[in-house]
């Protein structure tokens, strides 16, 4: 205990020292902290941004649909299918979906589109399409109108309040045929969507593909968007094996290549940060050794044992680390808040480029409590790995040539 004590006067003594040892470390942790949290919460919004655009963070389909994406793969509407995935405490939300390839046309113009049979409300709850309305009304239950991608009616040379007639091939190869009113156009950031998707009821796409209570996919919301892959596996579990389920990762493994390679990317970012915050705590403890060398010294001459004066430099140390570790977790938490809330925000030509593909151009940071708790433990431990190097230069002291002037 008295050697605690005698540690926590010697660093007071000399407060210019301490307070420089304590910010190295401070500046470690907030620096560390702040970083990886705009790092994660920029990848947690790429992805809010790509699986809102229409994937969700998982789907449901029948055995083999992945791989084979036509009608014939379709299922029955069961409710206590539905009930069952909502019973899985991650899930907030979940929408059906019927979807198939169709040929839009207007007069003279025909294009291909993707053609989904969709519930409007359940669809805007987890994808938030009436926010993508950029012109006309939205849909309802029982509406005979369907919505149109922006860049699709812009080909067709259609606006709201028009006439599309679409013709495919439905359920078991039936002819699939109808004449439906533009009843708005949607704006998407994916040029895939926008130029290609044709959005109509699910009874009305039931109808005009003979495919009566059928369905092609449930698609569903999570609480816990980070453990999207786990939810997928337990809810496939539960189902059985007539169904797949599949997470965006599965679904979207061009993204989810992207999002991996940046976090590898920004994996040896962070190591540059932690080599430069190890230099920085390294040059304290460095300057403070020189400064007390006549003292460590004159201690060892007067007859301290090596061993009382290794542990009290190793508890001057480890207090030090320490409360520069606290400070620096205790105002990254501000920080860190304020930038998830007050995001940083691109502007110019950059921010244009963003938007256009339907992201939004900001850096936000994210909130996970795991971020503080690894980044502070990573300083830490590089922290005190650093402080041996006080104890090793008082176990190899030379008491006489350590007080010569």
């Amino acid at each position: 205990m008295w050697l605690l004590n005698l540690a926590w006067k010697n660093l007071w003594r000399n407060r210019a020292r301490t307070i420089i040892t304590m910010a190295a470390v401070f500046f470690a942790v907030l620096l560390s902290v702040v970083a990886a949290s705009l790092s994660q919460g920029v990848f947690n919004n790429l992805i809010k941004n790509v699986v809102g655009f229409y994937t969700g963070y998982v789907q449901v389909h029948k055995q083999g649909y992945q791989q084979d994406q036509v009608l014939d793969n379709s299922f029955t509407n069961d409710a206590r299918v539905a009930a069952s995935i909502l019973a899985h405490e991650n899930v907030s939300g979940l929408t059906p979906r019927l979807e198939s390839f169709a040929l839009a046309s207007s007069e003279s113009i025909t294009k291909g589109c993707m053609a989904v049979g969709i519930d409007p409300e359940r669809e805007d709850g987890v994808t938030l399409l009436r926010q993508k309305l950029a012109a006309g009304r939205y849909l309802n239950a029982d509406d005979h109108g369907v919505l149109m991608g922006s860049g699709l009616a812009e080909r067709l040379q259609l606006k709201a309040g028009d006439t599309v007639v679409m013709i495919g091939q439905g359920y078991h190869g039936a002819m699939a045929a109808g004449k439906y009113e533009v009843a708005g156009l949607l704006k998407f950031g994916a040029p895939n969507l926008n130029d290609g998707a044709l959005f109509m009821p699910l009874p009305l796409a039931q109808e005009m593909y003979g495919a009566e209570g059928m369905l092609t996919s449930w698609v569903l919301s999570l609480q816990h968007p980070d453990e999207a892959n786990a939810t997928a596996a337990e809810v496939g579990q539960l189902l059985g094996k007539d169904f797949e389920v599949m997470s965006w990762g599965e679904l979207l493994p061009d993204i989810k290549q992207h999002i991996d390679s940046d976090t590898n990317s920004m994996k040896y970012i962070q190591g540059v940060l932690y080599l430069l915050v190890c230099f920085g705590i390294f040059g304290t403890l460095l300057m403070m050794m020189v400064e007390r060398r006549f003292e460590l010294g004159m201690l060892t001459a007067i007859g301290m044992k090596k061993s009382m004066l290794m542990l009290l430099i190793g508890i001057e140390s480890m207090l030090t680390i320490l409360a520069g570790c606290l400070m620096g977790m205790l105002v990254a938490l501000p920080v860190v808040y304020l930038l998830s809330v007050h995001p940083l925000r691109i502007a110019g030509q950059d921010a244009v480029a963003y938007e256009r593909f339907g992201f939004e151009a900001i850096f936000p940071a994210s909130l996970d409590g795991q971020i503080f708790l690894s980044q502070g433990m990573m300083v830490l431990a590089a922290a005190l790995l650093l402080a041996l190097y006080p104890v090793y230069k008082v176990w190899r002291l030379n008491a006489i040539q350590a007080m010569k002037r």
